[in-house]
């Protein structure tokens, strides 16, 4: 019932500016919070930030908090973005998009409804 698609990934050296869009589709309405996952080669997908579909508090990991990485939404678009700053090399990684159908926010995988595709960002040295 949503769908969400992902795009903005890329290759960008160590230092560099990457941004992130999740579009959403199908019943929006009921989205509560869209979260941001990743998931490195061999390594387990971890949570990296979350951002309430109405009102647009976010909440982020420790490991990006500071004003590293910035997640924001469009709501005419039905869209949100990671804007990712001074990206190091162990933030490579496979980056989902996902949806919550529930009100209370969440930064466990399993609380998520829906997934978006992936797309991949390397950061260089």
């Amino acid at each position: 019932q949503v769908q969400l698609v992902e795009s903005g990934g890329g290759l960008v050296q160590a230092g560099g500016s990457l941004r992130l869009s999740c579009a959403a589709s199908g019943r929006t309405f009921s989205i509560y919070v869209m979260g941001w996952f990743r998931q490195a080669p061999g390594k387990e997908r971890e949570f990296v930030g979350g951002i309430r579909w109405s009102g647009g508090s976010t909440y982020y990991a420790d490991s990006v908090k500071g004003g590293r990485f910035t997640i924001s939404r469009d709501s005419a678009k039905n869209t949100v973005y990671l804007q990712m700053n001074s990206l190091k090399p162990e933030d490579t990684a496979v980056y989902y998009c996902a949806a919550r159908m529930a009100i209370r926010a969440s930064f466990l995988e399993a609380d998520y409804d829906y997934w978006g595709q992936g797309t991949q960002v390397t950061v260089s040295s």
